[in-house]
Order: C-alpha cells, then sequence, then structure tokens
C-alpha cells in the first residue's frame, strides 16, 4: 500500500469517527441548495446530526461528505473567518460566473491547497494559473505564502482564498457540485449523473503542496471520483496522484484536462491576462485618472483602408504619465483603427466594446464604461514599474492582434492627453457615434427575417438554447442581435448561428416555425416549442447565467421581476437562489422565464401576457438602475405615473401586502384578463 493510499484509509477512519460527533444544526446563507454536495448526491437537504449521519452513510462514508458535514457545524459553531478568507460561496456569485464560464475569459477552475516550501514556488505557479485563463481556489497555508510574496488575492484576481486550513478545499467541490445543479440540469439525487457531468465538463484541476493532515489527503483523494487529475508537487507518492515540478505543474494539469491555451505575452512592464478584469483601483491606489466627470474622455475604433494602417503603431500626443501630477483627472483620447480584408463598418462598435475589456487586463489598469463615458485609472504601483500611456497602446493593439487574427491585419493605437486636440476628437467621435445609433436606432424583430442563437452556455447546460432578437437580448445581458450577427459572421461555425424564424405561428407570444425548427434541434430534441415574448406558455429555456427572473404571481394577476443581486425574499415566498435553482440546467418551465434587465426595457417585454402592465413588483435596486429609461419609455407608451404603481420590497414583502398595495394604487394588472 502507497504512502497516500494509507494516509487516505487512515484519514477516512478519523474522518467517520469525527462525524459521530456532530451535535450543531448547520446552514450555509445564500444559497438554494442546502449542503451542495450531499445535496446533489443524495437529494437530502443535510441540516442536522441525523440526517449528516444518514448521507454519509448512504454515500458509503465518502470523505469529500464527511468533510462537508463537519466544515459546515463548525462554521455554524465558530462562525466564518475574517477576510481575506472567503468561505463558503454563495450562489449569486457563481451566478455571475456564469457567462465567464463559457465565453473563454475562464477555461478551467483549479484548487491550490497545502504548505510551500519556498513562497515563490506558490506565486509562480498561481501567476501561471492567472496568465492561462485559470480561476483559482485557495486553501491553507498556501495563502499566506502568497500574501507575504506581495500576491493580490481575491475574486478579482481570479485567486480566491477559501479558508486557513486545507479542509476548506471542500467549498470548491461544492461549487462544482452546484455548478452541476444550475447549469447542467443535473437533478439532485442522481449520483451518477453528477459524477458524469463533473468528470466531463468540469474542467477542474488540483494542485497539492506538501503539509495535508490524513483528514486531508482522504479529502482530496475522494475528487479523483469526480474527474479531478490531482497533482503532488510534495512527497505524496503512489497511488493515483500525478508527480509533477512546480515549473510544469500547470501544463500537466492542464493536458490532464483537455484545456488548451496559447498565451503570448506582450512586451510591457505589467501582467495581462483575464484574471485581472474584475479587480478595482480605489483613489487610494490611483496614480493618475482619466474621464470619469473629472476630465473628458473618449474612445474610437474605426476601421481603415489597408494602407492608412501601419501594424502596431502606437502614437501618443501630448504628456505622458511622468508628466502628470499624482492624483491627478487628465483627459485621454483613445483612437483605434484597424483594416483587414474581412473587416465589415458594422463591425466597429462590436470590436470597440472590447476595448473596456483589454484594459481591465492589464494588472494596474482599469476601466470602466463606453465611448465618451469612459473612466480609467492607472495604479501607483505600475506607475512605480514604469507603466506609461505607450503601454496601454501596447496592451490594446496586441490584444486586438490576438483576438481577431482572422479579421483584422493591421492595428495602430493613437492615445491623446492634450486638452485641445481631446476636445477636438471627441466632436469627431460623437459624430461617428450618432451615425451609427441612426443606422440601428428602432429596430424592431418584425424588420429582419434572421434572429440569432447563443449556445455558448451549453458548454455547462447541454439543452440550452437562447434566442436573441432585435428586441430581446440574451438572457445573461451580454449579447444583442447585433453582437450575434456579427459574431456568426467572424465565426460561422461558433455559438451564435442564425435562425430563420419562418411562418408565425403565435405572433403575440413570438412563437415561429424556424424557431422551434432551431430549438427542436439544437436542444437535441428535448425542447418542441419556443415562445420569445411569453411568460406562461413555452418560455425560453435558461441556463443560469440569466440577469433576473420574471414570473407570474396568479394572485395578483401580475408578473413579478427579481435580479439575481437582491438578496431577500420576494412576494412569491422565495430567493432568487431559491427560484433560480428550480428554472436552470436548460429547462422549460411555464410561469418562469430567465432574462436581461434591458428586455424589461423592451416593446416585446410580457407581449404574450398583456405588456408592462402586468409588471407588479420588483427589487428597488433595479428600479432605480432602470429608473429614467423605464419612465421614459413608459411616458411614450401613454403610461405616466404607471412607475410608481410598480412594488419593490419597501412596500411589499409578502404576497399579501402586494395585494393591498395594488389596490390602493390602482394597479391596471388587477383587472386585465386572469393569467390562468
Amino acid at each position: 500500500m502507497t504512502d497516500v493510499e494509507l494516509a487516505k484509509k487512515r484519514g477516512e477512519a478519523h474522518l467517520e469517527e469525527s462525524m459521530q460527533g456532530i451535535s450543531k444544526t448547520f446552514a450555509y446563507d445564500d444559497t438554494a441548495y442546502h449542503l451542495p454536495i450531499s445535496f446533489a448526491l443524495t437529494g437530502t437537504a443535510v441540516h442536522d446530526r441525523n440526517t449528516a449521519r444518514d448521507v454519509y452513510a448512504r454515500t458509503g462514508r465518502n470523505p469529500i461528505v464527511a468533510s462537508e458535514c463537519l466544515l459546515a457545524e463548525k462554521t455554524a459553531t465558530t462562525g466564518r473567518e475574517n477576510p481575506p478568507f472567503t468561505g463558503f460561496i454563495g450562489d449569486t456569485v457563481i451566478r455571475k460566473l456564469g457567462y465567464s464560464l463559457v465565453d473563454g475569459s475562464i477555461l478551467g477552475l483549479a484548487l491550490v491547497l497545502g504548505s510551500p516550501e519556498h513562497p515563490g514556488t506558490a506565486a509562480a505557479v498561481c501567476r501561471e494559473l492567472q496568465e492561462k485563463y485559470m480561476l483559482t481556489f485557495l486553501a491553507g497555508p498556501v495563502i499566506p505564502s502568497l500574501s507575504e510574496n506581495g500576491v493580490k488575492l481575491g475574486l478579482d484576481y481570479r485567486l480566491v482564498p477559501l479558508g486557513s486550513a486545507p479542509a476548506y478545499g471542500i467549498h470548491f467541490v461544492d461549487i462544482i457540485a452546484r455548478v452541476a445543479m444550475m447549469f447542467g440540469g443535473v437533478t439532485p439525487g442522481d449520483a451518477h449523473r453528477l459524477l458524469a457531468y463533473a468528470a466531463e465538463r468540469a474542467k477542474a484541476i488540483v494542485i497539492v503542496f506538501p503539509g495535508l493532515t490524513d483528514d486531508e489527503i482522504a479529502l482530496v483523494d475522494g475528487m479523483r471520483l469526480l474527474g479531478f487529475p490531482i497533482l503532488s508537487l510534495g512527497d505524496y507518492s503512489g497511488g493515483a496522484w500525478i508527480l509533477a515540478a512546480a515549473d510544469d505543474v500547470v501544463r500537466r494539469g492542464m493536458e490532464e484536462k483537455g484545456i488548451r491555451v496559447i498565451v503570448t505575452a506582450i512586451p510591457i512592464p505589467m501582467g495581462c491576462s483575464p484574471a485581472f478584469e474584475g479587480k478595482s483601483i480605489r483613489k487610494e491606489e490611483m496614480y493618475v485618472e482619466f474621464g470619469g466627470g473629472r476630465s473628458t474622455a473618449f474612445e474610437l475604433l474605426r476601421m481603415r483602408p489597408a494602407g492608412e494602417v501601419t501594424d502596431g503603431q502606437i502614437t501618443v500626443i501630448g504628456p505622458e504619465i511622468d508628466a502628470m501630477k499624482e492624483g491627478s483627472a487628465n483627459p485621454l483620447g483613445i483612437i483605434i483603427e484597424v483594416s483587414g480584408k474581412t473587416m465589415k463598418k458594422d463591425y466597429e462598435p462590436v470590436l470597440e466594446r472590447r476595448i473596456h475589456n483589454f484594459v481591465n487586463y492589464g494588472e494596474g489598469s482599469w476601466h470602466v464604461a463606453q465611448r465618451d463615458l469612459i473612466w480609467v485609472r492607472l495604479s501607483k504601483e505600475v506607475v512605480a514599474k514604469g507603466v506609461k500611456i505607450e503601454h496601454i497602446g501596447k496592451l490594446l493593439a496586441s490584444k486586438f492582434r490576438m483576438d481577431f487574427p482572422q479579421l483584422l491585419d493591421a492595428v495602430s493605437v493613437t492615445l491623446i492627453t492634450d486638452p485641445e486636440k481631446v476636445e477636438k476628437a471627441r466632436k469627431e467621435a460623437e459624430r461617428v457615434y450618432d451615425e451609427r445609433d441612426a443606422r440601428i436606432k428602432g429596430m424592431r424583430d418584425d424588420d429582419v427575417n434572421t434572429y440569432y442563437s447563443c449556445t455558448l452556455c451549453q458548454t455547462f447546460a447541454p439543452n440550452h438554447v437562447c434566442v436573441i432578437t432585435p428586441e430581446r437580448p440574451a438572457l445573461c445581458g451580454a449579447i444583442s442581435w447585433l453582437d450575434g450577427k456579427i459574431a456568426y459572421e467572424i465565426s460561422p461555425s461558433g455559438a451564435n448561428q442564425p435562425i430563420e424564424k419562418g411562418t408565425a405561428i403565435n405572433p403575440k407570444n413570438g412563437e415561429f416555425e424556424g424557431v422551434n425548427r432551431f430549438v427542436r434541434k439544437a436542444s437535441h430534441g428535448e425542447v418542441d416549442r419556443c415562445s420569445l415574448y411569453s411568460v406562461m406558455e413555452y418560455p425560453m429555456t435558461c441556463c443560469g447565467c440569466f440577469e433576473a427572473i420574471a414570473l407570474m404571481l396568479p394572485e395578483v394577476n401580475g408578473i413579478m421581476v427579481v435580479n439575481r443581486e437582491f438578496k431577500g425574499i420576494t412576494p412569491s415566498g422565495m430567493s432568487f437562489s431559491t427560484l433560480a435553482g428550480t428554472i436552470g440546467g436548460g429547462a422549460q418551465t411555464p410561469g418562469f422565464a430567465g432574462i436581461s434587465k434591458n428586455y424589461i426595457l423592451s416593446d416585446r417585454f410580457l407581449q404574450g401576457e398583456g405588456g408592462i402592465e402586468r409588471l407588479v413588483w420588483m427589487p428597488s435596486q433595479l428600479k432605480e438602475e432602470l429608473k429614467n429609461r423605464l419612465v421614459q419609455k413608459l411616458t411614450g407608451k401613454g403610461l405616466s405615473g404607471f412607475f410608481d404603481k410598480i412594488a419593490d420590497e419597501t412596500k411589499a414583502t409578502t404576497i399579501e401586502e402586494l395585494m393591498v398595495y395594488l389596490e390602493k394604487a390602482g394597479h391596471p394588472a388587477l383587472a386585465m384578463k386572469p393569467l390562468v
């Protein structure tokens, strides 16, 4: 028997003994999945000693189940650990990650745990994981080891510190279990399907440094049943663990799971990776900023004839960083000129929006908004390393050429910091913005014969098909009809395919022969009919990364909308997490639909049920976010005053309170045709 096998056997015996001592009831916040691993394997909601011991026995005394139950009880007894440790990560965060898990900015998941003998080794391994688009979770002494080496931690940096001990690595497994149930359509209690899903679709690896206890070895070894390769950098010999050197461990792990990525270094004095996209640069960390209301700033991408663009040319017009005062706000114009045989003018706004992503890929650069509303910051840390405005240009030129090699033959970047020249160039940019808006303003579903699909999320939800129209964006909110059209033209074999809508079966509900035919095929025969404008009849399927949920409330003859940021209980009696858990994974659930926030502003919103006048409740945060645009839309429809008739959690938290409020407000839904 090998060292690993002996330690595993001792660990399993100790975990079984520890299970006998469970006494406290326990539960995690912000999840509809109880103890997710136990729930996924058995369908039982574990919250106390008896159910914990029952599930442990039913799963063959599984060390993963034991570890989950014991850590849940410990957390209930002693409380969550203090930052930087995250502990259990709620459903809301997992759903926000949903689109990143399928759009290519996260290629896989990694768990790193144990005690590195040399802190620099762990830093190098984690840096490589970041550069290779891996979302990495950390547990145990590896976390302070990284902090001591100046490595920034947190979900924003895709290095997530779960807890102070390797046992907190169980939260890595419970994330996989919830992804399977949220996105993959795995039914709680279907252990066989869960294990198959984890092995086939979860691109997950585990990297182990020395110092694990027997219990922790048993936990880690148990992860092999989920198809995770275990890569050992320590003194663990034998068994099925893969011995690897630190400079080769990431490559070995990614190869084991078939994860392929080519990373080309950009010659600038800061790291560049999607791992840094979610970070923020606070005011006290900022060296200099541009825009954000304190100065003029804009961005523009233009197509030019091939002879007018010098590939890789970076031009700075005006003062460089070393001539700017620390903490100051300065003007900035970002002008990108591109050429390519297959490039089209219609592609300009879609590519232009990638400026936001690419600037945020810089480890010390930050970008929000678009067009002439942008706000850019550079941190003190990267300026001290020598980063200048010129390097932002190099980052942008390099990323456009890397990400669109078939489309772009040449990319040049001009960055303007001279105040007068920024103002002059902005006027030209605004003229271009107006031209673009005029081309697409007022586009309606009836104006086109072709819609577009998005099947990106089939990576996790194999039968889900999103249908995108000019008036209904993708339910994740990330893809418009124009995005889908251009994505198809750029990549004809990709996830965005044309759908000839065909003859209308039910124009009011948005049911079309061609759409049904496409959805039937793309869902592998699981979905026969799809209505684009109805919540009640054949609604579109949901994957799990929707921005909001629309659902019927028959008691008040209306429909409510709840966004994923809302953490309270809705008048339906359920939270967003609970609701989402019932409709995700590619399911078609009459009375419920995943939607984007902007769909609420569409004329097609709830058309099958009578339109916006069915909307009776949504959270105050969402109301405030949409207020100006929604009020304008309602006024244009002759519904002045209707906005205030929509209740929120400050007006009603139960269905009874909602009834009273709607009656008092004179909400039109009460007098409409019954929903059911």
